[in-house]
């Protein structure tokens, strides 16, 4: 018996929550369930992260946790709960299957079943943002080689324990050469040690371009944080709908299970709502607490049911839907239902005792580090790269000099072109004289020079080379 958490949640919340766990106990589920209250309620009594510290401890004490959506108030002061808990939990990698149902259910990909595992921590959703000038703000893209590992790692897992042929990893490295460079690298290391699957790499643009129009090509995609959840979306609807998607946040101790779809507060109470999306949730909870046997066993009466058109109103369609059914009619068609198989649909066979191999971090020795310049930059709202130019030379010392300015990226000195637009964000690049490295009591004397001269210095970033490769991008245009 395994004792899990659930949260009903706001909207149609209680009513798919109530479906699925009437559904999954039938099928022999063995769960005890503390109950918490999170969401709308807790928002407007003042809590402004929709959570109690008692719910945390309840979480965090029985590790796996079932969530109905929740509706978050509009305006400033409410954190997101869904990120807090990704965050706090350490719930690293999201996974979401997105399967067509055609032709029960209308979709353009009739062959599709592709499963997105998305990195969930980091990326730009590290949240890190500044305004820096008036014109320019700011968002830190941060990759962690750890962050890497653990994601792409149980891609690979996941693909050998469910008999997955293929895993591909999207990305932009051909822009981003140091973050996104940094996930295309860890996927090339760790898909060595999986030689039985096939891999391979895709530009993030054109991946998606053939992921919408030819989705039966992929199998298991691995993504950072940001592009995995734009396409975990639209993998969901060009499958059939968002609201059959289920997803998995898993960590190294606790894992959160939910329907990808929001709390439709227009449909509450009317006994209309899809229970499907959280029962999908709930059947990947089942695969991870061990109960495989009742998540087979659900899942197949989901898809029989499916296939004999007993259907709610948002996939009920004239001419293939038998039946229009209401949430407790679903969930008591699923339930009449178990022990029964789909003729039509591909039923479900999930291996028995199914544990992946996900070892703990193990950080690597460091890397010589060497200082090889520092980039400055500065708030100034003039418009000639020139003139900044012979401002900041002002500052130039016989152990560093300026070597470059960009704007936005773009290199506008030396030899920039006057076509190029400029804003007030201004990067100025100083390298070493006569030598390789810069101490940063050097770095401090820019500084302390470019103050005595009234530049506006907003920000620094020092440029490293590790183990003699330099980690740092170019200007574009250099």
């Amino acid at each position: 018996m395994k004792r899990i958490t659930v949260a009903k949640g706001d909207g149609i919340g209680p009513e798919i929550m109530d479906a699925t766990l009437s559904i999954i106990k039938a099928a022999g589920a063995q769960i005890e369930v503390d109950e918490i209250e999170v969401g709308e309620k807790v928002y407007l009594a003042g809590n402004t992260s929709g959570i109690a510290k008692e719910s945390w401890d309840i979480i965090r004490r029985n590790k796996v946790f079932l969530k109905a959506p929740i509706t978050t108030p509009q305006g400033g002061g409410y954190k997101s709960l869904n990120v807090t808990t990704r965050k706090f939990l350490g719930l690293y990698a999201n996974i979401r299957p997105c399967i067509s149902l055609h032709p029960f259910v209308k979709t353009k990909h009739p062959q599709m079943d592709i499963v997105i595992v998305r990195e969930n921590e980091e990326d730009l959703y590290a949240g890190i943002e500044h305004q820096q000038t008036d014109e320019v703000v700011q968002c830190l893209k941060l990759i962690s080689r750890p962050g890497c590992e653990k994601i792409v790692r149980y891609a690979f897992e996941y693909a050998k324990n469910y008999d997955r042929k293929k895993v591909t990893c999207f990305t932009k490295d051909n822009i981003m050469k140091q973050t996104d460079g940094l996930f295309h690298q860890v996927f090339d290391e760790i898909a060595k040690e999986y030689p039985t699957i096939e891999n391979e790499h895709w530009i993030i643009d054109i991946g998606a371009a053939k992921m919408a129009d030819t989705p039966e090509a992929f199998d298991v995609i691995v993504m950072p944080n940001l592009y995995g959840d734009v396409l975990s979306d639209v993998a969901a609807q060009i499958a059939g709908s968002v609201g059959l998607a289920g997803s998995a946040n898993i960590g190294e101790e606790c894992a959160m299970f939910e329907a990808i779809h929001g709390s439709a507060p227009r449909r509450a109470g009317q006994n209309m709502a899809n229970p499907s999306g959280l029962l999908q949730g709930a059947v990947l909870m089942l695969n991870h607490i061990g109960q495989t046997d009742v998540a087979e066993k659900v899942q197949n009466a989901w898809l029989k049911t499916i296939e004999e058109g007993i259907h709610t109103y948002d996939i009920y369609k004239e001419g293939i839907s038998k039946q229009k059914v209401g949430t407790k009619e679903f969930a008591e068609a699923v339930i009449k239902n178990l022990g029964e198989k789909p003729t039509q649909l591909n039923a479900v066979s999930y291996a028995a005792g199914t544990s992946f191999n996900l070892p703990k971090y193990q950080r690597k020795a460091p890397k010589k580090k060497e200082l090889l310049g520092v980039d400055l930059f500065v708030h100034w709202d003039g418009e000639s790269a020139d003139e900044l130019a012979a401002m900041v030379q002002k500052i130039n010392t016989s152990e560093a000099t300026l070597s470059m300015i960009t704007n936005r990226g773009i290199k506008v000195w030396p030899e920039g072109f006057p076509e190029t637009f400029c804003t007030d964000h201004w990067r100025c690049r100083f390298k070493p004289v006569g030598t390789t490295e810069l101490d940063k009591q050097q770095i401090v004397g820019l500084l302390e020079a470019a103050s005595e001269h009234n530049i506006d210095i907003i920000k620094t970033e020092n440029l490293y080379a590790f183990d003699g490769t330099p980690a740092f991008s170019l200007g574009q245009g250099q």
